[in-house]
């Protein structure tokens, strides 16, 4: 066998070399020694010595130093820098759905220590993760603090905490795929819809950005612009130069198409935005004018709240008073008292008064307020169909086919703060048969009331801002012409919505865990009625204080208990408005309400130009 093949004993490094031989040293030593009459003291004096004696030992031997690691191969990789300037920009328009029950309303405000983010925070980490957005000294991994400046940003109204949307609507310039075009002159060319009767708009003519960390329109730029939504509105014209149109990448901006060859918008952010949060739609050409016209919907059930068997209710019930039967609603009479609010009228008896804002003009005009049976939406609280737990019916099967899902539907302009949760609470009160329809005829009448009775707001959560609608100024029939490209409606692009982590298969598994525990919950009280215990019939009431208070329904998911019910007109009245302004205008140092708003004009005007009054507000 050569020297080469033979066996060899693997190399050990030093200090296992080290080790080893200090443990032969111990159990020679061990075995020399007779430790069988030592006493205690001495075998750990021995144990001591020994182990200072191995530790000595170990420190004495020198260890090799580690091999050097191998070096990488692969190159470090560096970080693209973003540069604005070479992308163009566009202003479009994003439809977006959420369910409001996990944050604290739609719109961020600064200093806000709340532990639920908002609708806002959620879209601008999105937008600004895409890159769609560039703020200056924003990273896009750590936005921080919001900050729309530099985007044309622009909201059509705002929720209040819990309250949801299907059909909220944003405004923002963002970054576009379309080719940056080189000509002469500065400003903008903006193409124009052929329905808006002109061949070229412009604007922004001779304007110098020194900073590109924005979304405004860029100088070499080109966009789409539709039609503004008031005649009245002025178009300024801007004619490119001849040679421009014939320059290789003037033309190519020319021939992008607007639609196909964009950003696919709704499913960048979607793929960032929380489940419950959905961007449904987006516009490529919204008019520089829009304004919406909101679509809202209260939902609520009818039972509203666990009816009680005949034979169990207090003496003292609605039913003995000849009112409604507790838990049902009187939908007849909410509708009468609904169709009331149609057309103009003073709100402010049907608002809560922000002094801040020091409004003065409460009127607001409501195109549509109905209440409506939702037929495809049934609860699955059944037992309520039994007898005795219904009253008596008014109309063949107008309660014992229950319980049953309503909305009341709701068209406007714009409102006021809190104005829709008033004006629920009050059509819940004429439901329950604790107040006559003839109540919002009186607290619209401010001549003869012009303090607000202190009544309690209805819930946010049932609330949904369910469509903003955009019309033209001039429309009667107020139908949208806002031109949404919904996801998936694009050739070849059915998967955006019914695909795998599509739009369709997100919103699945958010619905289906909330239906499950409406199933379960269904279940249970069906389980507790018909299985558990005595039947109705045998059960005897008992002598509960809580059963002689007065059970409001508030649209909330149990009632308010609030002892005998003290009628609306007949409740503490507040202060009026005027009073309400001063004292507010004189806390903050100013003369007077007067004093205040002609100090505090440039502000809201800036406020106004945001999107940001008071007025426009969903809550």
């Amino acid at each position: 066998m050569s020297r080469s093949n033979r066996w060899r004993r693997p190399k050990q490094d030093t200090k296992t070399r080290g080790a080893k031989a200090a443990h032969k040293m111990k159990v020679e030593v061990e075995e020399k020694t007779d430790y069988s009459a030592w006493s205690q003291e001495k075998l750990i004096e021995r144990v001591t010595q020994l182990e200072q004696e191995l530790k000595n030992k170990n420190q004495s031997i020198t260890t090799t130093p580690p091999s050097p690691e191998k070096k990488s191969w692969k190159k470090p990789r560096n970080e693209r820098v973003f540069d604005p300037s070479k992308y163009n920009t566009r202003m479009v328009a994003f439809k977006l759905a959420y369910l409001g029950k996990n944050y604290n309303g739609f719109e961020w405000s600064s200093g806000q220590t709340t532990r639920r983010t908002t609708i806002e925070e959620e879209l601008w980490q999105a937008l600004n993760k895409t890159r769609l957005i560039f703020p200056k000294d924003t990273h896009p991994l750590d936005p921080g603090e919001v900050n729309w400046e530099g985007t044309e940003y622009s909201k059509c109204g705002r929720t209040d905490k819990g309250v949801s949307a299907f059909g909220q609507v944003i405004g923002i310039r963002v970054r576009s795929n379309r080719p940056l075009g080189k000509r002469r002159g500065s400003g903008k060319g903006v193409e124009v819809l052929p329905e808006a009767g002109e061949d070229v708009l412009g604007g922004n003519e001779g304007q110098e950005e020194q900073d590109m960390f924005h979304t405004l329109p860029r100088e070499d730029g080109i966009e789409i612009s539709a039609p503004p939504l008031a005649p009245s509105e002025k178009k300024y014209g801007y004619e490119p130069q001849n040679d421009s149109l014939h320059d290789p990448d003037f033309t190519k901006s020319l021939n992008f198409d607007p639609i196909k060859d964009e950003l696919p918008y709704c499913a960048l952010l979607n793929r960032l935005l929380p489940p419950d949060i959905r961007i449904l739609a987006w516009c490529p050409f919204p008019p520089a004018d829009f304004s919406a016209r909101f679509l809202l919907q209260v939902l609520f059930t009818n039972p509203c709240f666990a009816p009680m068997p005949d034979n169990l209710e207090p003496d003292d019930s609605n039913k003995a008073q000849g009112k409604m039967k507790d838990g049902w609603l009187d939908i007849e009479a909410m509708k009468q008292a609904a169709k009331l609010f149609e057309g103009l009228h003073d709100f402010r008896n049907f608002c809560k008064v922000d002094p801040g804002k020091q409004i003065s003009n409460f009127d607001r005009r409501i195109f549509h307020a109905d209440i409506a049976e939702e037929t495809d939406r049934i609860s699955g609280a059944e037992y309520v169909r039994d007898a005795g737990f219904y009253p008596e019916e008014k109309a063949p099967g107008q309660y014992s086919t229950g319980p049953r899902v309503y909305a009341f539907n709701l068209h406007g302009s714009a409102f006021l703060w809190h104005q829709v949760r008033h004006m629920v609470a009050i059509l819940f009160l004429v439901g329950q048969g604790l107040e006559p329809p003839s109540i919002v005829s009186d607290l619209l009448d401010v001549k003869k009331n012009p303090r607000r009775p202190i009544y309690e707001m209805a819930s946010d959560t049932p609330l949904v801002l369910w469509n903003c609608i955009f019309p033209h100024e001039d429309d009667p029939q107020r139908k949208d012409v806002m031109q949404w490209h919904y996801i998936g409606d694009q050739p070849g692009n059915g998967d955006a919505k019914y695909g795998t982590d599509g739009l369709m298969d997100n919103l699945w598994k958010v619905w289906r865990g909330r239906k499950v525990d409406e199933m379960l919950a269904a279940a249970l009280m069906g389980e507790v009625h018909y299985k558990n215990g005595a039947t109705v019939e045998e059960l005897i009431p008992g002598r509960s204080k809580l059963g002689r208070s007065q059970k409001v329904f508030d649209g909330g998911d149990e009632p308010r208990l609030h002892g005998r019910y003290v009628p609306v007109m007949k409740k503490m009245l507040l202060e009026d408005v005027d009073t309400i302004n001063n004292k507010y205008a004189v806390r903050k140092g100013f003369k007077d309400a007067a004093d205040m708003k002609e100090q505090g004009y440039k502000r809201r005007l800036y406020l106004a130009r945001r999107g940001e009054e008071v007025d426009a507000s969903v809550d």
